[in-house]
């Protein structure tokens, strides 16, 4: 089946799509870039850039960090992160339903699988 995948790019070659945005519900959902990272196989130090980027793209954090210490620190999604989630996340539907016929024209087109074209 044909999918459809929406990215946004910023000036400063900074960019929002779907694998950031499934990091910032991660890390939402787990309070920490560590464990969010694990949970989607990625490194650390690959989930920390990827949350530094988007909070030097914007004017405000997406993501809020505390040090560790007696209660281990975390990570916390702020207001803004959760309205930039919900917003790509809009987009993503508005996107799919208004271009829904011409995805299912493409994806009659396509070759079956294992044939090819001419």
């Amino acid at each position: 089946m044909t999918h459809l995948r929406v990215r946004v790019t910023f000036e400063g070659d900074h960019s929002l799509g779907p694998g950031k945005v499934q990091l910032l519900e991660t890390v939402g959902e787990l309070g920490s870039i560590s464990a969010a990272a694990r949970s989607m196989g990625m490194a650390y130090r690959h989930a920390w850039e990827l949350i530094d980027d988007l909070n030097q793209c914007f004017r405000e954090p997406v993501v809020r960090t505390e040090t560790g210490g007696r209660r281990g620190g975390g990570a916390v999604l702020t207001d803004f992160g959760r309205e930039i989630v919900s917003r790509f996340r809009a987009m993503e539907r508005k996107a799919r339903r208004s271009l829904a016929s011409d995805l299912a024209v493409l994806d009659r087109a396509c070759a079956p699988r294992g044939g090819g074209g001419r």
